[in-house]
C-alpha cells in the first residue's frame, strides 16, 4: 500500500464521513479557556455548519478515523466489500489536525467516527484515546462528539462519555427486517442496549452531580441517533413510531433521519433511485411535531396516506394533519389554550408565544395575527379571530387543493 500523506488522508476521510448527519451539538456544557492554558471553547449552541442563535456559522472538523471495515452492510460505502481507496489516521494524527484547524479558527470542534478495524473494541479504543489526549494532554475545551460502537466494552463507552460532549448510536434502519436484510453484522437488540447502557451512565452521573459538586460530567449534550431513510421498504409511518419509542425508552437529544443515496458499486439488494429528498424533509417535520408541539406519534401517522404510510410530499404534515381533523377547526386565537394554538397550520412556537402575550392585553383581530405572524394565508380557515370566522373557507371540500402551493419554475440566476 502506497503511504498516504495527512493531507491525502483527510481528503479521503472527510469525504467518507459526509453520510453521517448526527453532528449538532445543542445542549452541551459551556466551557471556556479563559484564564488558564487550555485552548478552545463551547457555547452550547450548534456545530457542523449550522448558525447559531446570534448568526454565526460555526463548523466541526467531520472525519472518520478509518475507512476500512469488516463489517459489510449493503448501504454503506465502507463496507468490507466496496471498492473505494482507504485510508487511516493515527491517534496523533487526529489529535494534531483538531488544535491545528482550532489554531487557524477553522472549527469549533470534533465530530468522530470510523470503521471497524480489528474488532470493537480496539476500534473504540483509538476513538477514547483521541478523546483522552485532547481533554487530558492538551487541556481542550472545545466540542468533541464520538460515535460509539454498540459491540464495544461498555467500560469503553463509558470512558468516552467522560471526554466528549455527545455521544451517538446509529439505529441504522427503522425495522428489525431491515436491518437484517440489509446490515446481518448488526445486532438491533445490542444496538438498543448500548442506548439504554448509556441513558443508564447519564442519569447516574447526572444524580452524582446533583450530590457532588466535583463529580465528572458524563456526554452534557446527551446521545443521538440516525436512521437511513428510502433504504429499505420502511414506511414513514414506522419511522415516526420508531423515532418516538426512541425518544421515549433512552432520552435522545436527537433522531437525525438520512435520505439513502445510492453508492459506488451497490449492493443489488439496494434500490436503484434514491427517495426524494423531501421525504428526509417532511420526517423532520413530524420530528419537530412531536418534540415542539405536542403530537403523539399516533397523531402524526394519521397524517401519512393510508395505502402507502408515507406523508404527503406536496404540503407538510402539519397541514395533513389538520386537513384530516377539520372537525376540531377553527381554534379561537383568543380563548384556545397553548396546545391547540400550537396545532394550527402556519402558527410556529414563537407566533403562539407572541399571541399568548398579546391577548392578555386585547382581543385579537385578523390583522393583529397577521402581525404577529410570517404568513396568514395559511391560517384563515383554521381560526377564528374577533373580526374573522371563516364559515365558507372552513367547509370547502377542496380545501386541500387551496392551500397546496402551485408548481413553480425556479429562477436559475436568483
Amino acid at each position: 500500500m502506497v503511504a498516504l500523506s495527512t493531507r491525502q488522508k483527510l481528503e479521503i476521510l472527510a469525504d467518507a464521513a459526509k453520510y453521517d448527519a448526527s453532528c449538532a451539538s445543542s445542549g452541551t456544557a459551556k466551557r471556556d479557556s479563559r484564564g488558564s492554558k487550555g485552548i478552545g471553547s463551547t457555547e452550547g449552541m450548534g456545530i457542523c455548519h449550522a448558525y447559531a442563535p446570534d448568526g454565526r456559522c460555526i463548523s466541526l472538523l467531520k472525519i472518520l478515523l478509518t475507512n476500512s471495515c469488516i463489517f459489510d452492510c449493503h448501504y454503506c460505502i465502507n463496507r468490507r466489500s466496496s471498492d473505494v481507496r482507504r485510508a487511516r489516521f493515527t491517534v496523533q494524527e487526529v489529535v494534531d489536525l483538531t488544535l491545528s484547524f482550532y489554531r487557524r479558527n477553522y472549527i469549533e470542534g470534533l465530530f468522530l467516527s470510523s470503521g471497524i478495524i480489528a474488532s470493537s473494541d480496539y476500534t473504540m479504543e483509538q476513538m477514547v484515546a483521541v478523546a483522552r489526549s485532547l481533554r487530558e494532554e492538551h487541556d481542550f475545551r472545545g466540542y468533541i462528539h464520538l460515535k460509539t460502537i454498540p459491540d464495544a466494552d461498555p467500560e469503553l463507552a463509558h470512558q468516552a462519555g467522560l471526554f466528549a460532549d455527545r455521544l451517538s448510536i446509529n439505529v441504522e434502519l427503522p425495522t428489525q427486517a431491515g436491518l437484517e436484510r440489509l446490515a446481518p453484522e448488526k445486532d438491533g437488540v445490542r444496538i438498543e442496549g448500548a442506548m439504554a447502557g448509556m441513558r443508564h451512565a447519564m442519569e447516574d452521573m447526572g444524580e452524582a452531580r446533583r450530590k457532588y459538586r466535583h463529580a465528572p460530567r458524563f456526554a452534557p449534550a446527551g446521545q443521538s441517533t440516525q436512521m437511513i431513510v428510502g433504504a429499505d421498504d420502511a414506511s414513514d409511518s414506522a419511522i415516526i413510531t420508531r423515532a418516538s419509542s426512541l425518544y421515549d425508552r433512552h432520552r435522545l437529544r436527537r433522531v437525525y433521519y438520512s435520505a439513502f443515496s445510492p453508492i459506488p458499486s451497490p449492493s443489488a439488494v439496494l434500490p436503484l433511485r434514491r427517495p426524494p429528498l423531501l421525504r428526509e424533509h417532511r420526517l423532520y417535520q413530524s420530528d419537530w411535531m412531536m418534540r415542539f408541539y405536542g403530537y403523539g406519534a399516533e397523531e402524526v401517522a394519521s397524517a401519512t396516506d393510508p395505502v402507502t404510510g408515507c406523508l404527503p410530499l406536496d404540503i407538510d404534515p402539519k397541514l395533513a394533519w389538520a386537513l384530516r381533523h377539520r372537525d376540531i377547526f377553527p381554534v379561537d386565537v383568543n380563548r384556545a389554550p397553548r396546545e391547540m394554538l400550537l396545532r394550527i397550520p402556519g402558527l410556529g412556537v414563537k407566533a403562539v408565544n407572541r399571541i399568548l402575550a398579546s391577548r392578555r392585553h386585547r382581543r385579537l383581530r385578523l390583522d393583529d395575527v397577521a402581525r404577529l405572524t410570517t404568513s396568514i394565508k395559511k391560517l384563515r380557515p383554521f381560526l377564528i379571530a374577533s373580526d374573522w370566522r371563516p364559515v365558507q373557507l372552513s367547509d370547502q371540500a377542496d380545501l386541500r387543493s387551496q392551500m397546496t402551493p402551485a408548481p413553480a419554475q425556479l429562477d436559475l440566476f436568483s
